[in-house]
């Protein structure tokens, strides 16, 4: 497809994403593309600026900022940064659609995150998952009740934490094996991979959508704790120096918006250029990117 032809479609597809939310009264921000702090995770690798400042790995912290300003349901769509990120599904500048919506139910929220994806993707069959079916459907195991040492024997390691041992068998096993010829929706993950994500009854209130084995979407029924959200951000600091990275300065000005009260609300991050590159039946992202 040539690169023009790209831009076309690309313009086509970010008018109708806009659309979509206009139809749901949902409103657009802007949010800086840099902060004084990091966006803490353990896997993901910012770019950092002369003076101490980041590129947002996501908009999420000053959205939720303007959630507890009572903004009321919002997104944004743009670009985001991820250092060291280079591959058939990552570029370390990418495009994506986040979005939160005030007290709406966490399956309503699920519901219409697969409208927006279908979009892209003109197929209403989906199934819900949960992280352990996903896993015994794979391995024929409750993944819960596996010791460490036969974990280790599955990932082919020596050694590695519990959730470090389930992300590599996440990746390599499970994920392809999602969204076959349907959308997969996978929730109920266990405590240890909340992220930001309310924990209800065992289990974290997040959910992940794959396509053809290509994850779309990672969402949550929001953390508001404060208290909770910082003691995430310490742990996270805590697995970056434990796999020999340096740990991440803590975002105060977030800590200190969801002390005025963050709603209960439900967000999800959605990759635009791998649902292109699904709709155009393209091998990478690159191939639907403007050059």
């Amino acid at each position: 497809m040539k690169s023009y032809e790209i831009l076309r479609l690309r313009a086509s597809f970010l008018k109708a994403v806009r659309t979509f939310f206009d139809e749901r009264g949902i409103m657009e921000v802007d949010t800086p593309l840099i902060s004084r702090y990091a966006s803490v995770d353990a896997h993901i690798e910012l770019f950092e600026l002369q003076g101490g400042f980041y590129l947002h790995s996501s908009p999420e912290y000053r959205m939720k900022s303007l959630l507890a300003e009572g903004s009321g349901d919002i997104y944004q769509l743009g670009h985001v940064y991820r250092r060291d990120e280079v591959g058939r599904l990552h570029r370390p500048e990418f495009t994506m659609i986040e979005w939160y919506r005030v007290k709406m139910s966490f399956q309503a929220f699920v519901r219409e995150t697969l409208e927006l994806c279908s979009l892209f993707m003109q197929n209403d069959d989906y199934e819900i998952i949960t992280y352990t079916e996903a896993f015994h459907k794979c391995f024929d195991v409750n993944i819960a009740d596996v010791p460490l040492e036969k974990l280790l024997r599955l990932a082919g390691r020596n050694s590695g934490g519990r959730e470090e041992l389930l992300n590599i068998l996440w990746g390599l096993h499970v994920e392809p094996q999602l969204g076959k010829n349907r959308w997969s929706v996978v929730t109920d993950y266990p405590i240890g991979q909340a992220a930001l994500a309310k924990i209800k009854e065992g289990y974290a209130e997040r959910f992940e959508i794959y396509f053809d084995g290509i994850e779309l979407a990672n969402g949550y029924h929001e953390l508001t704790d404060p208290i909770e959200q910082s003691r995430r951000f310490e742990e996270a600091n805590d697995v970056r120096v434990a796999l020999g990275k340096k740990p991440l300065p803590i975002d105060l000005d977030f800590l200190k918006s969801l002390e005025k009260g963050l709603p209960d609300c439900c967000g999800v991050a959605v990759g635009f250029d791998r649902l292109l590159m699904l709709h155009l039946g393209a091998t990478s992202i690159g191939g639907v990117l403007p050059v």
